[in-house]
This record gives C-alpha cells, structure tokens and sequence, in this order.
C-alpha cells in the first residue's frame, strides 16, 4: 500500500514522486499537480495532527530550487 503524504486530499508519496519526476521543482507546482497541501483539515485527519508542507518540501530535490513556500493552510 502507498503511504499517504496529504490526508486532506489523499495524495499518495508515488503521485508526488511522480510530479517530481516530470517536472515540479516547488510546493506550488506539487499543489497544482496532485492537489496536495491545498486541504484544510491537517489536524483532523493527519494522524500527525499537522500540514503535510513539511513532508512534501523534504521530497523535493534542493539544489536551485524554492522549498519553503508556504502552503496556505492555517497549520503552517
């Protein structure tokens, strides 16, 4: 089973890979693609009771690229 990365939407740590893979290099770009970290209920349904930014910025590749764009949730 893939781990789920953003509970809001249910976007899997694969779909986000994915994105990566073709081509998203920000936050932003994760959030257009998947629809990731543009939910607003982190506390209530992430068992980690927080927004999934953080663990979507770790996946990102951090050479030349903007990590800590704000997701926009009231959690971060």
């Amino acid at each position: 089973m893939d781990e789920i990365i953003c509970y809001c939407k249910q976007i899997t740590k694969s779909e986000i890979e994915k994105a990566i893979s073709e081509g998203a290099k920000t936050l932003k770009d994760i959030q257009e693609i998947t629809g990731a970290c543009t939910g607003n209920q982190c506390k209530e349904l992430n068992p980690s009771g927080k927004c999934c930014s953080s663990e979507i910025n770790a996946m990102l590749p951090t050479k030349g690229f903007t990590l800590n764009t704000p997701c926009g949730c009231s959690h971060c």
